[in-house]
Order: structure tokens, then C-alpha cells, then sequence
């Protein structure tokens, strides 16, 4: 290969190597339509799965974040105990939201993901910026279980209804179970109960 060659090959190779940087393009799928796969789904039981699922979403996506500043700020004699459970609470809230914005893909919708989107969705009070108490902290985090709990109860009732078992198992076996367990290791947290009897 002529030197010429070469260095033309090599500029080539350079530019190909280049990222492609600072691109832009155009919303291919809006929030709220969908996409048709083959699942056997009608396209209402589909758009209803999706938006009762996004709800539950954007929900778990901010009881995570709950989840994650409690871990951070929890203090008091039980400070390490309830930081360990916070933190395993926030992964498994973690793992949930994955499963949940994948269904959501399955069905051929578009899971919420943007943190600014999720807050305009979300039914989960927000927080002051600064530390509560730790009871206050405790019973932010059961309420917010509480609203999704009720909400997974009553979708998991409407996706039966309209055939779409996949959802409701996800509903059941995963958000409910998850939520269910957490509620009621928090719950036990703000038993009156003291730490020594004297």
C-alpha cells in the first residue's frame, strides 16, 4: 500500500474510532402510545396496563429515593440496624422498577424515566428538603407503601379483568409482595416498645 494509501486508511480508521457527539433527533414514540407486538393483548388492555403501571412507576420511583435519603440521614440507637434495612429496602424498590418500566416496554408503551417527569406523576407527598425524626422518616415511607399498595390492589383486579396475566402477576407476585414485606418491617420499627426494661 502506497504511503498516500496508507495515511487516507488511517484518517478513515481516526474518524470511524470518533464518537459522534452532541446528536439530536426527533420523539419517535410519544409518552402514552404504543407500539403493536404480538402478545395476544388487546390494544385497550395494553394502553390500560401501561398507564395503571406507570403510575405504580413513577410511585416506586420515589419511594426509592424516600428509601435512599432515609438510609442517609436515619441516627438514634437503632441507627445501624435501620440503616442496613433502609439501604436493602431501596435495592429491592430498585429491582421492582426495573421489572415494572420493562413490562411496560413488553407491552409496547414507554416507561416514565426522566426524575422531572416521574415528579409530575407521582402521588407520593414529597418530603421537607432537610431531617425529619426518625419515626416521622419510618411513617413517610409506610404511607407511601400504603398509596402504592392500594393502587397495585386495584390494577391487579382491572388487568385481570381485561386478560393481560402478565401484568397481573408482576402486580401480585412482585409490587404487592415486595411492598407488603417492606410495610411490615418498618411498621414493626415504630412499635412503643423499649429498647432495656429496667
Amino acid at each position: 500500500m502506497a504511503a498516500p494509501q496508507r495515511q487516507a486508511h488511517a484518517e478513515q480508521a481516526r474518524r470511524m474510532s470518533q464518537p459522534l457527539l452532541h446528536q439530536h433527533g426527533r420523539e419517535i414514540q410519544s409518552f402514552g402510545a404504543l407500539r403493536q407486538f404480538p402478545l395476544g393483548l388487546s390494544h385497550n388492555a395494553r394502553l390500560l396496563s401501561c398507564e395503571r403501571l406507570n403510575q405504580i412507576l413513577s410511585d416506586s420511583q420515589i419511594l426509592y429515593a424516600h428509601y435512599k435519603k432515609h438510609h442517609w440521614l436515619m441516627r438514634g440507637p437503632t441507627f445501624y440496624q435501620l440503616h442496613l434495612l433502609l439501604d436493602k429496602h431501596a435495592g429491592e424498590q430498585l429491582k421492582l422498577i426495573d421489572l415494572i418500566a420493562e413490562r411496560i416496554q413488553t407491552l409496547g408503551g414507554v416507561a416514565v424515566g426522566d426524575p422531572r417527569h416521574v415528579a409530575e406523576i407521582t402521588r407520593v407527598p414529597r418530603p421537607p428538603n432537610g431531617c425529619e425524626e426518625v419515626p416521622a422518616m419510618l411513617s413517610r415511607l409506610l404511607e407511601a407503601h400504603e398509596l402504592i399498595l392500594i393502587d397495585a390492589h386495584d390494577a391487579a383486579r382491572r388487568t385481570a379483568d381485561t386478560g393481560d396475566d402478565g401484568t397481573n402477576d408482576l402486580i401480585i407476585s412482585d409490587v404487592i409482595r415486595t411492598n407488603e414485606m417492606q410495610a411490615w418491617f418498618l411498621a414493626e420499627h415504630l412499635v412503643d416498645t423499649p429498647l432495656v426494661r429496667v
